[in-house]
């Protein structure tokens, strides 16, 4: 439920998996941040060395936490005819050692260090990033620099990646949404480099060699080919002589020509593809101006005003016309994709909403897009700039969009050029992009999924021999920044209030940025709370925070959060971004919108009518049957979590309904809120005291926790995807242990070294040894009288059977013997560093809040976890695996190919 608070606004691009063909809907794409906007400006340091690579230091005082983010200014376009994952296949042996530093070395680096490492590649940019303790700087420039200047390239280690890739390759291609932007992409690019996305393909990937990533390599990872950012808690001046100490000596090289990119006319054309969503989808697609067009601005507030809540698109939605309906903009550096897309139920037919949408955009090319639309993107755009500062790592990212994929100085040029984008750019740009003769309409029709078989066994065996583990010495240079772990130091606690009325309200100031931001979260549990018969009703309630309050209606209240520029949303979670001048005004409409919705009967009837089309279509999905067999596995029958709402039961439902269960369920004495950003603690307990305090509850406290439930047993159950082409496995197993059980740090840090990162056991030995899969991971569930653990994995069919065999032996060796004293070692400094990491984001530290208080645990459990893994030893974690986790009992899930074994 807290994940969903702060991902609940993405773009529905992401549903059909726009990331992957690595063009932006990053989660900082324009949360770039001027430095003006920084409570405590520091001014960035900016510098080119010698041999042409360019620098960018921004301090940020938010952590003791460094970003670096080294873009090379290279990607798919480059690539050799006919191999177009050439930069992708080179991305990954980035990390596959270089010369002074191996493979198992690198790994053993990222864990200790505790951050987060990873790349992507883009048509126009590779990017490698790190985030980590600020002291550990050096550790990270010395890894860029020796990336940069001698990576290994082995011929065994391509073979290995080559596996495995292969598998990323079969993951995305297994996405329908992913096959219909590869498709488009092709038609709006065709003849440029853009023709083909960045991922590449396994015909591609089978024919390349190390002697041609080698040439790639050489021709294109250079200095002056390359812009270094560093951002967070660091002195400019000793940050760039450390750059200047580390990368002065790698040479600049000659650089090839550029690849152009000048696409052709686009003729309309209709394509049609079969989906296993659970709602059919009509898109109707553009090509846009690119990050580094002039028009860049324009597209961007154009394509916020098609997205608007208050425009003619979103209309849909409240007139039942559509499921949902937005507008997104797919950017890269040198063209876009903008994408109108809404949402039809299964089995019905999308002809008059394709027509409708049509009609819309022409009125809008025609007629132009309304001028106070243009003024509220703009202010928007604006205000968003500010936030970039409350995250590290968003920072970064941030200015690497603006100076290697944009061409710009500075995140501030994007705000003087959103400034000067005039109501006539806005509609100049939609008489050029809306031309319905150059746009590309996609059907994308629901088709009915296999029904899951249960099985009594896995169905057939293998094995393979394991690799010796083997000690890994680090290098004298990242050892002398990483082989001691400090004793860990408590960390300053946030102020915490209790309202009158039973409200929670916790405030941790940060004076980095103009900005505040509020998250709530009212605990709830529909399973436990909705009325026997009345299925679905709490969806239904959220879902009518949208239609506004008592005071303003949907539109009204809209275009009050618009005016002070504010992102607020409302129900059982709640959350409001605004800027500091403006932050009681956005908590008055915040609280208006959450204590008074206005409910109308006439939204009910839509979103009820939506809610059941949207099930129909739901319960015969691949990815919700999928989902359903995790949680049948692991509860016994007519535990209260199989509940389902069905499309009968939800047309029974009244507004009379709905009002009962919001009376109910909508309680300030299950309620929290946690306050980040530019404000004191008093200031804030008064302006929610103002804003919230008059909230009552009515009646007892409702029983909103999952009662405990027994050990799960083993089970096989089949789910098939017929779009897919790669299986998708879960082995998950219900855990006797709770949240608050002392010996649940233990199974943490054991699953640290088990299964929870790039140097873990399972990713080592199902990945790195073997490419069966692409990614693996195993992870422990926590709630506050349930545990669960599971292992996930995404594989070919014919290597899921060596995939399980091989995990079950790992897991079985974790019981057995003691880990080793270098992964317990590097395993508690990895955690022990991510804890303090948590504190570089004011997402994540509310995120964090949040979580804690959901638990019924103390908001210092950070605190309280970094003391339980500093004096943890190995026999206690063996202890702790042999006694919760069962093999025996991990039941088998697979969703893919009706092949799948």
């Amino acid at each position: 439920m807290i994940a969903r608070l702060f991902c609940k606004t993405l773009p529905l691009s992401l549903l059909l998996c726009a990331s992957c063909l690595g063009g932006g809907l990053s989660p900082a794409a324009h949360a770039a941040g001027p430095v003006t906007t920084q409570v405590q400006p520091e001014i960035p340091v900016q510098a080119t060395l010698p041999n042409g690579l360019r620098v960018v230091i921004v301090p940020d005082r938010l952590a003791p936490v460094v970003s670096t983010e080294i873009n090379y200014l290279v990607g798919s376009a480059a690539a050799p005819a006919g191999f177009p994952g050439t930069a992708h296949a080179l991305e990954h042996m980035m990390f596959r050692g270089s010369q002074g530093l191996d493979r198992d070395q690198m790994a053993a680096i990222g864990a200790r260090l505790g951050g987060s490492y990873n790349a992507d590649t883009t048509e126009n940019v590779t990017q490698f990033f790190y985030t980590a303790p600020a002291e550990n700087l050096d550790v990270l420039l010395r890894i860029e620099a020796l990336r940069m200047n001698g990576l290994t390239l082995a011929a065994d280690d391509w073979a290995h990646e080559r596996g495995a890739i292969g598998q990323e390759v079969s993951r995305d291609m297994s996405s329908p949404g992913y096959v219909y932007l590869a498709r488009l992409q092709s038609i709006l690019f065709a003849g440029t480099p853009y023709e083909h996305d960045a991922l590449g393909t396994r015909p591609s990937f089978d024919r390349t060699d190390t002697a041609m990533l080698r040439r790639f390599y050489r021709e294109w990872y250079a200095p002056n080919n390359a812009i270094l950012v560093i951002t967070g808690d660091v002195d400019p001046a000793r940050a760039l002589a450390l750059v200047r100490s580390t990368f002065a000596a790698i040479p600049a090289r000659t650089l090839p020509a550029r690849p152009e990119i000048h696409p052709g006319p686009v003729h309309a054309q209709t394509l049609r593809f079969p989906t296993d969503y659970p709602v059919g989808l009509v898109a109707i697609a553009s090509r846009m101006p690119g990050q580094n067009s002039h028009d860049f601005a324009t597209a961007r507030i154009l394509s916020d005003v098609l997205s608007s809540q208050r425009g003619a698109l979103y209309e849909l939605v409240p007139q039942g016309r559509a499921l949902l309906a937005s507008f997104d903009f797919i950017t890269k550096a040198d063209a876009g994709i903008g994408i109108a897309i809404a949402a039809f139920p299964k089995g019905s037919a999308p002809a008059p909403l394709q027509a409708r949408m049509q009609d819309i955009l022409h009125g809008l090319r025609e007629n132009g897009v309304p001028a106070d639309l243009v003024e509220a993107a703009k202010r928007r755009e604006l205000a968003q700039l500010g936030f970039a500062a409350n995250s590290i790592s968003g920072l970064a990212e941030s200015w690497s969009e603006a100076q290697a994929i944009m061409g710009l100085q500075s995140p501030d040029d994007e705000a003087a050029a959103f400034a000067a984008v005039t109501p006539e750019d806005v509609n100049r740009l939609a008489r050029q992009v809306l031309d319905p003769q150059q746009s590309i309409t996609a059907i994308l029709t629901p088709r009915d999924a296999g029904r899951p078989v249960t099985d009594k066994g896995f169905g057939g065996s293998e094995s393979f021999a394991s690799v010796p583990d083997h000690p890994v010495v680090l290098p004298g240079w990242a050892n002398a920044s990483l082989l001691n772990v400090r004793a860990p130091v408590p960390a300053a606690q946030p102020a915490t209030y209790t309202l009158p009325n039973g409200l929670r309200l916790v405030v941790r100031p940060a004076a980095i940025s103009h900005t505040i931001n509020l998250y709530g979260i009212i605990r709830q549990n529909e399973d436990m709370q909705e009325p026997p018969g009345k299925e679905g009703i709490a969806d239904i309630t959220d879902e009518l925070f949208h239609y506004g309050s008592t005071t303003h209606d949907r539109i009204g209240l809209q275009k009050a959060l618009d005016d002070i520029a504010a992102t607020e949303s409302a129900g059982a979670e709640f959350s409001l971004n605004v800027l500091t001048p403006d932050f009681e005004r956005g908590l008055d409409l915040l609280a208006e919108n959450e204590l008074h919705p206005s409910l109308p009967e006439a939204a009910f009837r839509v979103v009820r009518a939506n809610t059941a089309a949207s099930l129909s279509g739901l319960l015969r999905s691949p990815d919700y049957l999928f989902g359903r067999a995790m949680q049948a596995a692991v509860s016994p029958p007519g535990d209260p979590s199989l509940r389902q709402a069905n499309p009968a039961k939800v047309m029974k439902l009244t507004l009379a309904d709905c009002r009962a269960f919001w009376a109910a369920a909508y309680r300030p004495d299950l309620t929290t809120i946690v306050i980040t950003g530019d404000i004191t603690p008093d200031a804030a307990y008064r302006a929610v005291s103002h804003s919230f305090g008059p909230w009552r509850a009515i009646g007892p406290a409702p029983v909103v926790d999952l009662p405990p439930r027994p050990d799960s047993h083993a089970g096989v159950t089949h789910v098939t995807d017929p779009s897919s082409t790669q299986a998708t496995v879960s082995l998950p197993e219900s855990l006797g242990i709770m949240v608050d059980d002392p010996e649940h740090f233990a199974l943490n840090l054991g699953n640290e070294i088990l299964g929870s990162g790039f140097s873990s056991r399972l990713y080592r030995d199902l990945r790195v040894r073997t490419g069966y899969v692409y990614t693996v991971r195993s992870h422990l569930s926590w709630k506050r009288h349930r545990s669960a653990y599971s292992i996930s994995f995404g594989a070919d069919p014919g290597n899921v059977a060596a995939a399980r065999a091989a995990a079950v032996r790992d897991i079985t060796a974790m019981q057995t013997e003691p880990v080793s004293e270098s992964e317990l070692t590097m395993a508690r400094a990895g955690l022990l560093r991510s804890l303090a990491l948590q504190s570089a984001s004011l997402d994540t530290i509310a995120e964090s809040y949040l979580r804690f208080s959901n638990l019924g645990l103390p908001l210092n459990q950070n605190d309280i976890a970094a003391r339980a893994y500093y004096t943890m030893d190995a026999i206690t974690i063996r202890d702790a695996f042999r006694k919760w986790i069962r093999p025996a009992d991990l039941a088998t899930i697979i969703k893919g190919p009706a092949t799948a074994p």
